[in-house]
């Protein structure tokens, strides 16, 4: 009989939350900034630099794989349909309610009049394409769901090939993201199926970044100890890729005269590159904040990662609240303020989207019963 191994508590694991989530909501608040900006020189600035936060989509993926093989990869009594009920209605429950909420609250802020049927019907679309309200990491991870058995079996079966899972994985992604960026834009896509048709919200759009995760944890101390050997290294290949990003945005509106959606497209072969090489660097980070968060002096820091790390998934899904403020508020000084002045104003508006999103969060974290909202229910729904 199989036995399941507790794995330690990686601590570095909570600052990976933290900056991937950080980052994302930094990329949705600089595209909010950049759709308030008229055609000048700042707004050039945003969609240049904006390339560099093309990262924490795929970071996200990659840790999502990391932790659930951490958590089950040697565990060989795993209970499939319990695995599932879990992941299931951890993930379920928040993705139905803030689904059916952001109707209600956009419509208020918009002065939309959504009546009961029309928000029934637009919530049924919503919670079937994952299209709405930035919740098409939820629908990927549904699937990733599905899939994980597959996965582990795959890892489990070919013990003595994990490298060359690894090297076929990122040669499938770097075909697709070739098709993606050159091909799928001259194409036809009328009567593909919709997964096919919006491959963004597509599982395989991301395998490798889920299967670099597994890979990960499954060789942790290995991977570990080269890329702490060689970080200055990997630092330093990570700073000349993002300076890239600049090359490849002149490359992809000035050359390929691309439009501004596929000069800022996140699937582009280019941003793979970048992207691993971004998450190398977050490891790297993570373990030099595990050596030293227990020092005197960084305990301020290792508590707010704490919390914060707890608080990340429903920063993720509150997001939108403080994004539509921010939205509402640039909207109504559109014209007023010259757009340099904008572009000044961006840490302020990350600053009150990431608090607005985090105190959020935390109001549901520490009132019961609305940890269930964001992943963390409160002990009176276990009792039960």
């Amino acid at each position: 009989m199989g036995t399941k191994k507790k794995h330690p508590y990686l601590y570095e694991v909570d600052l990976m939350r933290c900056i991937f989530i950080f980052g994302v909501l930094a990329n949705h608040t600089t595209s909010v900034f950049i759709a308030n900006m008229t055609n000048s020189y700042p707004r050039l600035i945003l969609l240049a630099t904006h390339l560099m936060l093309h990262f924490t989509r795929m970071g996200f993926m990659f840790i999502t794989g990391l932790v659930l093989f951490l958590q089950h990869y040697n565990n060989l009594d795993m209970k499939l349909f319990k695995f599932w009920k879990k992941r299931y209605k951890g993930s379920g429950i928040p993705y139905l309610f803030w689904n059916g909420f952001f109707l209600f609250f956009t419509a208020w802020m918009t002065g939309e009049k959504l009546g009961w049927g029309n928000w029934f019907s637009n919530w049924i679309w919503a919670v079937i394409h994952g299209d709405h309200f930035y919740m098409y990491y939820i629908l990927v991870t549904f699937q990733l769901y599905l899939l994980f058995p597959m996965m582990l079996w795959l890892f489990r079966k070919f013990k003595n090939y994990h490298v060359l899972i690894l090297v076929i994985s990122a040669l499938i992604q770097l075909f697709f993201l070739i098709w993606a960026k050159y091909i799928y834009p001259i194409q036809n896509h009328d009567n593909w199926p919709y997964l096919f048709h919006y491959y963004g919200n597509f599982v395989f759009s991301y395998q490798f970044y889920f299967i670099a995760g597994a890979f990960t944890s499954i060789h942790y101390q290995k991977i570990k100890h080269i890329f702490t050997t060689h970080r200055r290294i990997i630092y330093s290949i990570t700073g000349l890729l993002a300076l890239g990003t600049l090359g490849l945005y002149y490359i992809n509106e000035r050359i390929l005269k691309l439009s501004e959606h596929y000069t800022e497209l996140i699937h582009q072969p280019y941003l793979m590159i970048y992207a691993s090489m971004m998450i190398c660097s977050v490891l790297c980070i993570s373990w030099a904040y595990d050596q030293h968060r227990l020092e005197p002096r960084w305990s301020w820091f290792e508590q707010l990662v704490s919390i914060s790390s707890k608080l990340s998934f429903g920063v993720y899904l509150t997001q939108t609240v403080a994004l539509t403020f921010l939205l509402k508020f640039l909207e109504s000084l559109k014209g007023e303020l010259p757009n340099w002045l904008l572009l000044l104003g961006l840490p302020l508006g990350y600053i009150a989207v990431l608090g607005g999103s985090w105190l959020i969060s935390y109001f549901c974290y520490k009132v019961p019963p609305f940890g269930i909202l964001i992943g963390r229910p409160q002990k009176i729904f276990r009792k039960k």
